[in-house]
């Protein structure tokens, strides 16, 4: 049976260059950077090259604007939660997308038991955010802007540069969630206008367990983790040198190949949804249609009569590895956030799945899923006791 990998959004697999550079700093080069002997030098050279390649990778200003997290997920608390009680004494409101990724939508909620407000945005049925809104939900307290560049979702772009220019025009700082962009769509921190975006390489070939937060000068933060002096001073505790010299060379990589890995996964992507779209009848694509309005490596879509939790078990059961909705959020049964935000009905947003695609993906891949999904979906129709096609509604 034939192994088909098309959850690329929740991980990728490590490049080989990512793994032998790593290889000496979990055996022979096993000192603390913060030490000053030679074994703590040589990590702390490893850890500062390493932040050089991320910098450029995101054509920030200098190394020194890059904070190494955990993961993605801490980074996004250290930005929201960090610039809220940075700002606290000039106001406490916030502005955020109603699709934000949960790590952020959750940091704003917890902001708000403990005082502060916060403004979520509503998004069209392709889930953009108009930028007038952003101008019109800023007030005097307003501390922060927080936008995704790629919905974690549904693949659509957001037009970061003009929210940026809205949120700047009231002297209000913008983060960034590019944790869905990174190593696929283009990321130039300074095109973008962004004070603060976060991104983990696990999502572009680099190891888990690594998480990048740039901050511009200008950004206002407070730290979340109290202890040694470790980031400069954003974020204590002994950073994972060995996982951040493999982000390291995976951004560096990524830089390189981002051209020539998005184009191959577009074409991936625009054939998969074509041959889907020909061969299941009653599907909703969700999000933007392929092409430059959405991200492309995902494709998230809705089979009417078919649940997503079973459409995902029986591909796996067949060898194709998918997702069901975010990974963060996969394990809960409740509708995505994000299909009820784009008003999607409960049926179809339980419908849906994400196929989303990488670099090692090959056209091969894609015959066997437009070979082995259309009978699932048939299977699981059969199996429904709700599913009547004639009275479906009209798939986008």
């Amino acid at each position: 049976m034939r192994q088909v990998y098309l959850d690329h959004q929740a991980g990728t697999p490590l490049l080989p260059e990512a793994l032998e550079a790593m290889r000496p700093f979990l055996s022979e080069h096993f000192g603390n950077p913060s030490s000053l002997h030679q074994y703590g030098l040589r990590a702390r050279d490893a850890l500062e090259a390493a932040r050089a390649r991320i910098a450029g990778f995101i054509h920030a200003e200098s190394p020194e604007n890059i904070i190494f997290t955990s993961d993605g997920t801490e980074a996004a608390n250290l930005a929201v939660k960090g610039t809220a009680w940075a700002g606290q004494r000039r106001g406490n409101h916030l502005v955020v997308s109603g699709i934000e990724h949960p790590a952020v939508l959750h940091s704003a909620a917890f902001l708000e038991s403990q005082g502060f407000a916060c403004t979520r945005l509503p998004v069209d049925r392709l889930g953009r955010i108009d930028p007038e809104q952003v101008r019109n939900a800023i007030t005097d307290k307003t501390i922060l802007v927080a936008i995704h560049h790629v919905n974690h979702d549904i693949g659509t772009i957001e037009p970061i540069r003009a929210l940026a220019e809205a949120a700047h025009e009231k002297g209000v700082p913008l983060y960034v969630d590019a944790e869905a962009s990174a190593g696929w769509v283009p990321v130039d921190v300074r095109a973008l206008g962004a004070d603060l975006l976060s991104f983990s390489p696990h999502r572009f070939y680099g190891p888990k367990g690594v998480g990048v937060l740039y901050r511009h000068r200008r950004a206002r933060l407070a730290s979340l983790l109290h202890g040694g002096d470790q980031e400069g001073g954003w974020r204590a505790g002994v950073e994972n040198v060995a996982g951040i010299v493999g982000a390291g060379v995976a951004a560096e990589i990524a830089q390189r190949e981002q051209p020539r890995r998005a184009a191959h996964a577009a074409h991936l992507q625009k054939r998969l949804w074509e041959g889907l779209r020909a061969k299941i009848t009653r599907l909703r694509l969700n999000g933007p249609e392929p092409g430059p309005d959405r991200s492309p490596v995902n494709l998230n879509i809705s089979a009417e009569g078919a649940e997503g939790e079973g459409q995902m078990l029986l591909a796996d059961m067949r060898g194709i590895a998918l997702a069901s909705g975010s990974a963060c959020v996969s394990k809960a049964l409740a509708a995505s956030p994000v299909l009820r935000g784009i008003g999607l009905e409960a049926s179809l947003a339980q419908a849906a799945v994400i196929f989303s695609l990488g670099q090692d993906n090959s056209g091969e891949d894609i015959d066997y899923v437009l070979e082995t999904f259309p009978p699932i979906i048939a299977k699981l129709r059969e199996m429904s006791p709700a599913w009547d096609e004639p009275r479906s509604v009209p798939a986008r």
